[in-house]
């Protein structure tokens, strides 16, 4: 999840230089990513979306949420479309509107019966978890990074405040105008993509995601499983499950997520591996392809892909290069 929000989010926007993503058609409320393939080693069946979090966009004044992950998996041969969906709501209402945004691009690549390969982010996990669930006739796949699978404690906290109070009522308004200001320099249309930040708190405590749970099981290990058990079903109604996750909240003063983000991971969850906004533990899905030393913007490849993988190639994947594994894992698959 992303629930960093005053914090990171707009320490994130206030940084972020701007970088031209490749050219770009609206799909609906999605974009389409073209650029010159060099190679085919993502050219997965089905396309790929990309669904970003709370408080997220698809490109905010030439920047990507998906940092720089777009361009590399379009350059491998993949067809991309990155959503928009609403920053602060529901998981539910966010799916409804990944929904019909999908619906919009089958008909305008007149294919009514195309499937999608998801790649969710945050809370676009149970995003588009709640797609798969409802349409799995248009879901080829599901991937969950870093996601909000099982709720935050972080987003506890923050639900403990005095409801009514003065201090719930700083943060919630704090949070609408950030999301007033992120969607109004991504294009977003708030008549067609509302914003409620108290629909987003329930979603993400730990409670709401047991509640999701519950409706939508598909993917998660066992309600009461042990963090050992890193890997839920990998196929339910012919829909694939896969995820991974960050485990770290080092800190670099050259990323300004990392020292907020370290600061929340020691005061949430005493010890647990997180990535400063879920444990690790809870965000699994499916079949598990790794854990890394990443916090929770780093997983996009934020800030400005300032990440672990940027300064240590050697010993681990750039962010971008993880994505593009995925989809030429996909590709092996026949998805």
């Amino acid at each position: 999840m992303k629930w960093n929000v005053v914090l990171c989010c707009g320490l994130a926007a206030a940084t972020m230089a701007m970088t031209p993503m490749a050219s770009a058609a609206a799909s609906g409320g999605s974009t389409l990513v073209t650029a010159r393939a060099t190679s085919d080693e993502a050219r997965t069946r089905y396309p790929i979306v990309l669904v970003h979090g709370l408080l997220g966009f698809d490109n905010l004044l030439g920047v990507d949420y998906f940092y720089g992950i777009p361009d590399k998996l379009a350059g491998a041969g993949a067809r991309v479309y990155v959503a928009q969906v609403s920053g602060t709501n529901t998981s539910e209402i966010r799916g409804e509107q990944l929904l019909q945004e999908l619906k919009t691009i089958r008909a305008l690549e007149k294919n009514p019966t195309l499937k999608f390969n998801l790649i969710g982010h945050s809370q676009g996990a149970p995003t588009v978890r709640y797609v798969a669930a409802v349409a799995p006739d248009m879901v080829a796949s599901v991937t969950s990074v870093g996601g909000a699978n099982g709720g935050s404690k972080v987003a506890d906290l923050l639900a403990r405040l005095p409801e009514g109070g003065i201090a719930q009522g700083v943060v919630v308004k704090a949070v609408g105008l950030l999301t007033s200001v992120i969607g109004f320099l991504s294009g977003k249309d708030p008549s067609q993509l509302p914003e409620v930040p108290l629909n987003a708190l329930a979603s993400l405590t730990t409670a709401g995601g047991a509640a999701f749970d519950a409706k939508f099981p598909q993917g998660r290990p066992a309600q009461g499983s042990s963090c050992s058990v890193k890997s839920g079903a990998a196929v339910v109604n012919g829909v694939r499950y896969y995820s991974w996750s960050g485990v770290s909240t080092g800190f670099s003063l050259f990323d300004p997520s990392d020292a907020p983000l370290s600061a929340l991971g020691t005061l949430a969850f005493f010890g647990e591996d997180n990535d400063g906004l879920l444990a690790t533990c809870t965000t699994r899905l499916g079949t598990h392809l790794g854990d890394y030393r990443q916090n929770h913007l780093d997983e996009v490849n934020q800030v400005l892909g300032n990440t672990y993988g940027s300064q240590f190639p050697y010993y681990e994947k750039k962010v971008p290069e993880i994505f593009k594994d995925q989809a030429a894992r996909l590709k092996s698959a026949g998805l």
